[in-house]
């Protein structure tokens, strides 16, 4: 037993120098060391001051300027409110069905997304009116004008929805249902207030002014503190170099869009190899949980067939005659919730006709007419209705059948538009991290 004892410790000792020799010893984007590899010049320390003292660098230390090139430490992106990581990687874009309705706009393609975040949930009518309180506070009376929803999208003078025109958005009990009658560009205003709003708080953070805001985690990491350390000397806002400013939140491609909701990563193993292709945000050709103590309950909120938005009152249903709360359903692989069902959801993509024929196989976008301009379509002669400001969404909503529920089914409607069966999500890119 002795023996035995000593025999594994000396082959753990062995592993240990041999991990130890392995090691490289290379700088890198978390650990850049402590000269330049160019100019062999050393990097200014946390505290903006250069380590080497002369006259000069006394002066500038004494004004409070840093003499070398200050390298701020860095240990990972700070993660943004309601974010989830995306691990890139490689897959078929496009429709896994028969066109049913004879588009021909969804081709099969291969294509590879780098990792990014995406919001775990639609963005909320709570949310959104915390938007508009800042809105209205900050700014005019027509910036807020244009910020607010259309709530009319949801009367209909053969349906009696009008409660919900007056109540769905500002009603206490619908305050975790996704907003509705917003249209791409209000949407992407909400992205770009956003990145400013977090921003300005991330910056009062690290300037002491604010409280913890909680983004990432509970205890700061030593580069993190640091960070915050030398920008609240200077008293500025975090610049990008600090690595504490998030980057822009944006609408997701129509790419990113359709990698997140199918979350293939849920069927690969040990190797490259996926078991299965996914015709929906989860395996199966079946819109029920197929197991567990949930067998049966539907696993997304969709319209069943005509006039059947919900099924029979009990176990057999989605619940949902309308929208439902934005936890509401099971989130896929990825931790998404309602990649399928609820509401539609805006992507950043300008629709084309052949965008999968035309856009490139990294980081696919179609964000303008390139390649496939507006003029080439009679819209004057109203033979076609494409233009620049028609926009992609996707997902399906509780008023479409199951067929939109699939992640490469695709429509679009004017940027201008709004319906009540489409709401939207944010994304952000991964800096300097694919796993």
């Amino acid at each position: 037993m002795v023996k035995f004892s000593m025999k594994a410790a000396i082959w753990v000792l062995a592993a240990t120098v041999l991990f130890s020799a392995c090691k490289s010893k290379h700088p890198s984007s978390l650990n850049p060391g402590k000269k330049s590899t160019a100019t062999n010049s050393d990097f200014a320390t946390k505290d903006g001051k250069k380590g080497k003292k002369g006259k000069k660098g006394a002066a500038l230390a004494d004004a409070g300027q840093p003499e070398g090139f200050v390298v701020m430490p860095y240990k990972s992106q700070v993660v943004g409110p309601n974010l989830v990581f995306i691990e890139g990687g490689r897959f078929t874009m496009g429709a896994l069905e028969e066109d049913v309705m004879n588009s021909r706009d969804n081709r099969e393609r291969t294509v590879s997304v780098q990792s990014f975040y995406m919001d775990e949930t639609e963005i909320s009518n709570l949310n959104y009116l915390e938007y508009l309180h800042y809105i209205q506070r900050d700014s005019s009376a027509e910036v807020a004008s244009k910020a607010l929803p259309d709530t009319t999208v949801w009367y209909d003078p053969l349906s009696f929805n009008d409660s919900y025109v007056s109540y769905y958005f500002r009603h206490p009990g619908f305050r975790l249902y996704p907003v509705v009658g917003v249209s791409w560009i209000q949407a992407n205003d909400y992205s770009i207030w956003r990145t400013n709003f977090v921003n300005a708080n991330l910056a009062k953070q690290a300037n002491g002014k604010g409280k913890k805001s909680g983004l990432g985690k509970k205890s700061k990491k030593k580069g993190q503190a640091e960070s915050e350390a030398l920008m609240a000397s200077t008293g500025s806002r975090p610049t990008v170099e600090s690595g504490y400013v998030l980057p822009d939140y944006r609408l997701p491609t129509e790419a990113e869009w359709e990698y997140a909701a199918k979350a293939m990563i849920g069927t690969q193993y040990a190797d490259e190899n996926q078991s299965n292709q996914r015709i929906y945000p989860w395996d199966g050709s079946s819109i029920r949980n197929p197991r567990g103590k949930h067998k049966g309950e539907m696993l997304a909120n969709f319209k069943r067939a005509r006039g059947d938005y919900a099924g029979i009152a009990g176990k057999s249903n989605d619940g949902a005659i309308i929208t439902e709360e934005v936890y509401k359903f099971p989130p896929n692989d990825f931790g998404l919730y309602n990649m399928a069902g609820n509401v539609n959801e805006w992507v950043y993509d300008v629709y084309r006709p052949l965008s999968s024929m035309d856009f490139k196989d990294l980081n696919p976008l179609r964000r303008d007419g390139f390649l496939d301009e507006e003029k080439r379509y009679d819209t004057k002669g109203s033979n076609s209705v494409i233009n620049n400001n028609l926009r992609v969404y996707k997902g399906g909503s509780w008023n479409d059948v199951a067929y939109w529920l699939s992640p490469g089914t695709r429509r679009y409607l004017a940027q201008d538009s709004s319906t009540a069966m489409i709401g939207f999500r944010c994304a952000m890119i991964s800096t300097g991290r694919n796993k």
